[in-house]
């Protein structure tokens, strides 16, 4: 007869939670995934505004291949309900980590979780508001009366997402460094002596992740060089707080 280890009791009871909470966000996205196929049209519409605001009146959004329009609202669909079912995959997450961290530890979590979303919506806005209507409007302005443009629904989908994720991604310099600062990992001091180095990888990261023009890669690189002088300011102050708080508790 097979002996049990203390702890495989628990562990076996940690790993089914898990399977529930897993079970309960994966249900949950695909339902709402069923749900947004009917609304997938109404967003594209939206989505599609900058572009069409920037082609002359009355120029359609064209596709080349019969399932391109399918494909197309059904990514939109897999996408969006990622975001709409995002408070109940939290929820699943938070119950299953939150009993086993302390309360300035959750109260942390917390925090960063908010930060971070925060970040990521202003950054897909700031690409959605900003960078969106000046590319269009910059490269659609090379048509002529010879030479019209007919963007493909499927094309401008995938930019459309790949420039929100860029913006999104970069958005989160802040929150990766009062990380790595917090865990001691790299100090305040070595990142302001790493500028020119961070100069250069901002617009390596900006030309692998937009499309190869100037006007995108510039507007995505200098918000990530602005987030990352930014990052090192809250980092230094959570630094001097921390510090004041550990006097207080001495004194």
């Amino acid at each position: 007869m097979s002996e049990v280890t203390p702890d495989a009791t628990p562990l076996m009871s940690h790993l089914k939670e898990l399977k529930k909470r897993l079970t309960i966000a994966v249900a949950a996205y695909i339902l709402g995934v069923l749900v947004l196929m009917n609304f997938s049209e109404v967003v594209f519409a939206y989505i599609s505004a900058p572009i069409r605001d920037a082609l002359p009146p009355g120029t359609p959004l064209i596709f080349l291949n019969a399932p391109d329009v399918f494909f197309t609202y059904l990514k939109i669909a897999l996408v969006l309900s990622l975001f709409v079912t995002a408070p109940i995959t939290f929820y699943q997450l938070w119950a299953f980590v939150a009993p086993g961290l302390y309360k300035n530890e959750r109260r942390a979590f917390l925090t960063y979780f908010m930060s971070s979303l925060v970040l990521m919506l202003l950054g897909a806005a700031f690409s959605f508001y900003v960078v969106f209507p000046l590319v269009f409007e910059f490269f659609l302005g090379f048509s002529t009366d010879m030479i019209q443009a007919m963007p493909a629904i499927k094309e401008y989908l995938s930019l459309t997402l790949k420039l929100l994720f860029a913006f999104g991604l970069s958005f989160q310099i802040p929150i990766v460094i009062m990380l790595l600062v917090r865990m001691d990992l790299v100090s305040i001091t070595g990142l302001k002596d790493k500028r020119r180095y961070v100069i250069v990888w901002a617009f390596i990261f900006a030309a692998i992740l937009t499309p190869p023009d100037i006007i995108s890669q510039t507007l995505l690189a200098l918000p990530m060089l602005l987030l990352y002088e930014i990052g090192m300011m809250v980092a230094q102050w959570s630094q001097k707080k921390a510090l004041v708080q550990v006097e207080k508790e001495e004194t």
